[in-house]
């Protein structure tokens, strides 16, 4: 495979050259003609007054956002401790066998038979487990029995999820906020945060009820298949089709620009830049054909090896941006009541910025929304791979990942910038700014020097976390309109990968916009079929509930513990 792949790469090096040299504008001028009437249409800023106005898919995002909290009774507060007992695998044992196969009357009966399975397949794994590098990979070694379907855990399913949505939003799309909205800006975009963790819940826990899984154990789920099947089973099976059918399309047109083109472009320049390298020395593609190659090895081994990578990479690097940003508030301890007191006041008064208190909002809510994509439905794709008897277990644990991702990234980057700029030495609130990750590295090197090389390490590691995620969302959409099997997922891959170096070798902002726009025409057919499917989702809220009720009734009763056991 890999010669295979540095063959495509030897034969595309003159043309990406080329393209890089002499066409690449062109290319951007014609695509803008064809496709800036649908990004136009995504992006439309509906105006309220002179001074403000606001995206129209930015008041779905929020307007579903807000519904989702309220029909679920703010889960986003009352499911918080209950998704950090999840993660943990506090219930592992009930997700993966049922809460009455393993506390119900017929409990030892039961746990006779799944304790000989575990044995058998512990035996499997030992005398015909595959030897090679790809152990755990998917397909071969998937045995199937009794207990939940999936590929991963709840922690896996997350952070493949989070590695799809922290990136430079959190870097620099942070800067860029406060640059317009001013310090007010980030307390809307906690709330915007706070409020998105029901989307999350919502879309999520259908991901996992609809999910198809093959016959190898391998699950294919997403809005295509809750918007097909679920909305099949109240009567509006040929509505739901064409949802399903746009969700796709707009899919995997996010995943090769949003997801793959932008996010090697902004690495590769980060790259070029920080080592001081020659713009038109061809860099940016060399680094484009490492990136990919590397890209390559991970998606090449489907969800589980995705799950694998950025179960390590995510919590890394947002270990490493989240300490750093703790240093810099730790050596400005006395400084930080003054910069929530700015953040407080600037969020209801919005002086000095245009359009007021509502364009501080606005910014804020912009941020947060577009950071953690609660309501785009990218994140069920994900979600729906975890094992799990109960899909609404994997919801609770969703709603997570906008608080992770907004609440406590977003809020540690505009901490930073707005305590290390009390002095307005290197940001005028109210000035639009273009180039946020200078901002946010000049705002770590004020405290910590030469940070901005790793700052720079971090946006590419953000960069290959969200590639390798979206190339699995990318294919979730490409399986569904082109086929399940082997051919059609190369045919995806080898496309993404080419996207790798396109992305890095040149600029096609219009590409990039069109696929951005695509990425936000998700919402429409997302949001509309999971309010029409809510009540599905509070019965299989209520399924959970009560499963875990049994259990601790039954340890109540005296019953043990299997979670160990198991």
């Amino acid at each position: 495979m890999k010669k295979y792949l540095l063959s495509i790469f030897t034969f595309l090096l003159p043309f990406l050259t080329f393209a890089q040299e002499t066409t690449s504008e062109k290319i951007d001028a014609i695509f803008k003609d064809y496709t800036g009437w649908f990004v136009e249409a995504i992006f439309y800023e509906i105006p309220f007054s002179e001074t403000y106005k606001i995206p129209w898919v930015l008041i779905v995002l929020i307007g579903g956002a807000l519904f989702f909290t309220i029909y679920f009774k703010f889960i986003n507060i009352t499911g918080f401790r209950m998704a950090i007992r999840v993660v943990r695998g506090q219930y592992e044992d009930i997700e993966k066998h049922g809460a009455d196969n393993l506390y119900g009357e017929n409990a030892s009966d039961n746990l006779a038979d799944i304790q000989q399975i575990e044995t058998e397949k512990s035996n499997a794994d030992t005398l015909y487990g595959d030897s090679t590098s790809n152990e755990g990979e998917d397909v071969i070694e998937t045995i199937r029995d009794e207990s939940a379907d999936g590929e991963v855990s709840h922690f896996q399913a997350l952070t493949a999820a989070l590695s799809a949505t922290v990136g430079l939003g959190n870097i620099a799309g942070v800067a860029v906020a406060l640059s317009i909205g001013g310090p007010g800006a980030t307390f809307w975009m906690i709330v915007a945060g706070l409020l998105g963790m029901a989307s999350k819940f919502a879309e999520c826990t259908l991901g996992v009820k609809y999910r198809d899984v093959g016959e190898d154990g391998t699950v294919y789920g997403g809005p295509m298949y809750y918007l097909t099947k679920g909305l099949k089973a109240k009567g509006m099976g040929g509505f739901g089709k064409v949802l399903a059918v746009l969700f796709a399309i707009f899919v995997i047109g996010g995943s090769f620009g949003g997801g793959n083109m932008f996010q090697a472009n902004q690495a590769a320049a980060q790259f070029v830049k920080v080592f001081d390298l020659d713009p038109a020395s061809n860099a940016g593609m060399y680094f484009g054909m490492v990136m990919a190659v590397l890209v390559a090895i991970v998606i090449i081994g489907g969800i589980k090896r995705i799950a694998k990578v950025t179960e390590k990479v995510v919590p890394f690097m947002a270990g490493i941006y989240v300490l750093a940003s703790l240093i810099i508030l730790g050596a400005n301890f006395s400084l930080i009541d003054d910069a929530f007191a700015l953040i407080y006041h600037g969020a209801f008064s919005g002086l000095g910025i245009a359009g007021g208190l509502v364009g501080v909002m606005i910014q804020g809510i912009r941020r947060g929304a577009f950071s953690n994509e609660a309501g785009v439905g990218s994140a069920a794709i994900a979600h729906s791979a975890v094992r799990t008897k109960y899909p609404a277990s994997e919801g609770i644990v969703a709603l997570l990942e906008p608080f992770v991702d907004t609440v406590v990234i977003c809020t540690m980057t505009a901490l930073v910038i707005v305590i290390t700029n009390f002095d307005g030495g290197f940001m005028e609130y109210g000035v639009e700014i273009t180039e946020g990750v200078e901002i946010t590295a000049t705002a770590f090197d004020s405290v910590i020097p030469h940070f901005s090389i790793v700052l720079t390490i971090a946006v590419i590691l953000f960069a290959f976390s969200t590639m390798i995620s979206w190339s699995y969302y990318g294919m979730q959409g490409w399986v569904f309109l082109f086929g399940k099997g082997k051919i059609s997922d190369l045919a995806y891959k080898i496309l993404f990968l080419f996207f790798v170096v396109v992305g890095a070798s040149i600029s096609l902002g219009a590409v990039i916009n069109f696929s951005d726009a695509m990425i936000f025409a998700m919402v429409v057919p997302n949001i509309i079929g999971v309010i029409i499917l809510s009540p599905i989702i509070k019965m299989e809220l209520k399924k959970y509930y009560k499963a875990i009720n049994v259990k601790n009734d039954a340890i109540e009763e005296g019953a043990e513990d299997l979670n160990e056991i198991l």
